[in-house]
């Protein structure tokens, strides 16, 4: 099995796991969680992308919320002073 359908399938079967209904944009989450990295520094990736998640949960879920929230985070990375 190839990388990229592993998390296809791991994504699948973890939204089925924990009885959600959503469509997960990896690719927003995966370019969020790698900005974070590498502009804060590597822990910062799995804080960030479950921040955001949080925070578009608290804001009714959905699309729009997840890329509102992931823009944010991504502002606040792009201006943080490198290490």
């Amino acid at each position: 099995m190839t990388e990229p359908d592993a998390l296809a399938d791991w994504t699948s079967a973890l939204t089925r796991a924990l009885d959600l209904d959503v469509v997960v944009d990896v690719e927003l989450i995966l370019d969020l969680a790698r900005q974070a990295a590498h502009a804060v520094s590597r822990p910062a990736a799995p804080v960030t992308t479950f921040l955001v998640g949080y925070a578009a949960a608290l804001r009714g879920g959905g699309p729009e919320a997840v890329a509102a929230a992931a823009a944010t985070a991504e502002r606040l990375a792009g201006g943080w002073p490198p290490s």
